[in-house]
């Protein structure tokens, strides 16, 4: 269905785009990206993405929770940019490296998914990458950068033209959201 993944397509850039802006309103656009994506992944059998557009439904809830409320600042919607603590960042990679191995076997020996492991790899790491972003550590757009590439090179492989434009763009868009993100942090937090 080309107008789901139009649909996903626009969607997918204004989420991103606002995001760049650290403006609120990335979240609601973000669920009706994840929406949409769940049907258009539905249909070409790409299940490790189904379940990670389930997943950041929920992860824009609490994104949009988190930048108004969390992160213990004193005024509501003044969530800092900063770096992922470097525990919290090993801790991640070994979670997405163990993630992705187990994914991408049981994809690949009990589902009929079509490019299991790369479908995984890149599904986990946009867990890992959503949740950062949730949390406003800068890290994310080097993540988002990894999976761009990836998604881009599985979607033109796939035929879902329409997604692989989405992600080749979001490459570009990776490269601004760091410079930008970078530019609105703090001296002292920039220099970590």
């Amino acid at each position: 269905m080309p107008w789901l993944e139009l649909t996903g397509l626009i969607s997918g850039l204004l989420c991103v785009w606002l995001l760049i802006r650290q403006n609120i309103w990335t979240f609601p656009i973000g669920l009706l990206y994840s929406v949409v994506s769940v049907l258009v992944f539905s249909q070409e059998r790409l299940y490790a993405d189904v379940l990670l557009n389930a997943y950041y439904v929920l992860m824009n809830g609490y994104g949009w929770y988190y930048w108004l409320y969390g992160g213990g600042q004193r005024t509501p919607g003044t969530l800092p940019v900063t770096f992922t603590p470097p525990r919290i960042r090993w801790a991640l990679i070994v979670l997405v490296a163990a993630a992705t191995l187990a994914m991408g076997w049981f994809l690949d020996t009990r589902t009929n998914a079509d490019l299991p492991y790369w479908d995984s790899a890149t599904t986990t790491m946009s867990f890992a990458a959503m949740w950062m972003t949730a949390r406003k550590y800068i890290d994310n757009w080097v993540v988002w950068l990894v999976v761009d590439v990836i998604a881009t090179g599985m979607y033109t492989y796939k035929g879902i033209d329409f997604y692989a434009v989405l992600y080749g763009v979001y490459l570009i868009m990776a490269v601004m959201g760091w410079r930008a993100w970078k530019r609105a942090m703090s001296p002292a937090s920039s220099s970590a």
